[in-house]
């Protein structure tokens, strides 16, 4: 269990800081380099919500809830350094929520879907070595604008708590849904595909 913690934890960190790089430098580039946090995550097997939800067998579904936890915390981590830098990465997470919240939760939870089709696809091919898919797939979910509820949270966590606090409900039922809808998306081809 501590272990499960731990590893979540760092991939949470390894989260943060390519979302903290794509607040740097919000653009395609940006997304390329997003893709650090998953290749990172992946080399060092760290356990990530997007990156275990597809895999998970029966009676391990409550280490999910572990895992989002442990990797919420990591991105808090991230997030307070944020708060250190001179840049306007404050502003840049705002506008991000902003959207996400006039998207609504339903079409947010629908587009969450695709994001985690592309997690469990990309994270499929590096178990077998092929890390292509995931320096595509990450740039790609994010240019779409699928939510990613760790990529999520660390934007929220690093807008000015006066706006996070006045729209703590409206966040929650947000970020609920695309919870959800990762977790679909992550299982697609397990649902359609029956092995």
């Amino acid at each position: 269990m501590i272990k499960l913690l731990r590893s979540s934890f760092l991939a949470g960190i390894c989260i943060g800081i390519a979302g903290f790089g794509y607040l740097a430098e919000k653009s395609i580039i940006g997304a390329v380099l997003f893709a650090f946090g998953l290749l990172t995550v992946v080399h060092y097997g760290l356990k990530l919500y997007t990156g275990t939800a597809g895999f998970i067998k029966k009676g391990e579904v409550g280490n999910l809830f572990l895992i989002l936890g442990a990797n919420i915390i990591g991105c808090f981590a991230v997030a307070m350094l944020v708060r250190c830098s001179p840049m306007p990465l404050q502003d840049v997470a705002q506008k991000i929520l902003e959207g996400r919240l006039a998207m609504g939760p339903v079409k947010g939870g629908l587009l969450a879907i695709g994001c985690g089709f592309i997690m469990t696809t990309a994270v499929t091919f590096a178990r077998k070595s092929q890390n292509l898919p995931l320096l595509f797939g990450v740039p790609l979910f994010i240019m779409c604008g699928f939510p990613h509820c760790v990529a999520d949270v660390f934007y929220y966590l690093c807008v000015p708590f006066e706006f996070l606090g006045s729209n703590i409900v409206d966040i929650l039922i947000f970020y609920v849904s695309i919870v959800a809808g990762n977790f679909v998306g992550c299982n697609l081809y397990r649902f359609v595909v029956k092995e």
